[in-house]
């Protein structure tokens, strides 16, 4: 029944309303600052066809129920331009490849170039002096184009490791370098001892030094406290494809380290590439994860995909965790 004043008392969404008798759907929306064609309207339990919001007028008593869609999650930031910087060097791929293992140079090149990888691992190795001609890394890996680690792979004395590196030097002129000193044949695992008693010699000898080492917070800042100019825990033994066993290890190495912290071996597989960012690194090192996938150079893609994503989602921030549920949905304006 209408008021003396010829207005009428509805309720919307729960609230008591006093509005001009004879309005419309339609009309009450707009009067509410909402857009008929993006609600969807509810009249005494029953839903009003949002084609006769502007034909259907309220009456005295009536209980509407306004609704739209509400958003479940939170809205991306934007994606800044994001590189890392080693030893002055700064590049946008965070992901270094090896060189080993191949079937030939040509799916090498072929897998580098689908990583996006600026920077690859190269072991020092001996002229084959029997065959002068035979094609050589660099006929298909363009160092001018990609920049070139050497490594001191296969080395288990710091004398060898510190002689390997300076051969390196003298044939190419590289300072950057990967230094890794292994302690025995099984585990392949670093000997922290050499490790850090070549580490520093070299940074005496003018190199800079990408340390492979112990997934250990304390040997990780002895090297950056002996001039290592990135620290490279592994995730898992060379070649083993275990992906990264010890997380909270490597989260606090990154946490207490002031140069760059990249994951060195274990990788087997895209989603370990991404734990490994998203946990902080600053990077990924995998040569066998990639070698020996029956796909090379789709593993390569899928690596690259996964450094990208996991480095985003670490950027991002992750979501607290919690031990029970939380809606998605907000319970407010819940009808």
């Amino acid at each position: 029944m209408a008021h003396t004043d010829g207005t009428i008392t509805i309720s919307v969404n729960g609230e008591h309303k006093r509005v001009a008798a004879g309005i419309t759907i339609a009309d009450l929306a707009q009067s509410l600052g909402l857009v008929p064609e993006k609600v969807a309207v509810e009249r005494n339990l029953e839903v009003v066809p949002r084609s006769t919001l502007a034909q259907v007028t309220v009456e005295d008593g009536d209980e509407l129920e306004i609704v739209h869609f509400v958003g479940g999650g939170d809205h991306a930031g934007t994606i800044a331009d994001d590189s890392w910087t080693v030893a002055g060097r700064t590049f946008r791929s965070r992901l270094i490849v090896g060189t080993g293992k191949y079937k030939d140079f040509e799916q090498n090149a072929a897998a580098v170039a689908a990583s996006g990888a600026e920077i690859v691992t190269v072991a020092v190795r001996r002229v084959n002096v029997s065959d002068p001609k035979a094609p050589m890394l660099t006929d298909y890996i363009d160092p001018k184009k990609v920049t070139y680690l050497p490594n001191t792979a296969g080395c288990f004395t710091a004398d060898d490791a510190i002689r390997t590196l300076r051969l390196a030097r003298e044939a190419g002129g590289w300072d950057l370098v990967k230094l890794e000193v292994l302690g025995e044949a099984r585990t392949l695992y670093p000997n922290m001892r050499e490790t850090l008693a070549a580490t520093e010699v070299l940074v005496r000898e003018g190199f800079k030094p990408m340390v492979y080492c112990v997934d250990d917070p304390i040997a990780a800042k002895q090297l950056e406290e002996a001039g290592a100019v990135a620290i490279m825990p592994l995730g898992a033994p060379i070649g083993s494809g275990l992906g990264i066993q010890n997380q909270v290890t490597i989260r606090l190495i990154v946490e207490g380290a002031n140069v760059p912290v990249l994951v060195d071996a274990g990788v087997g597989q895209a989603s370990d590439a991404a734990v490994a960012m998203e946990l902080g690194c600053d990077g990924v090192l995998m040569n066998t994860a990639i070698a020996e996938a029956k796909d090379p150079v789709l593993m390569a893609a899928a690596m690259k995909a996964a450094v990208e994503a996991g480095r985003m989602s670490y950027r991002a921030g992750r979501m607290g965790k919690r031990r029970y549920a939380d809606p998605s949905s907000p319970l407010s304006g819940l009808i």
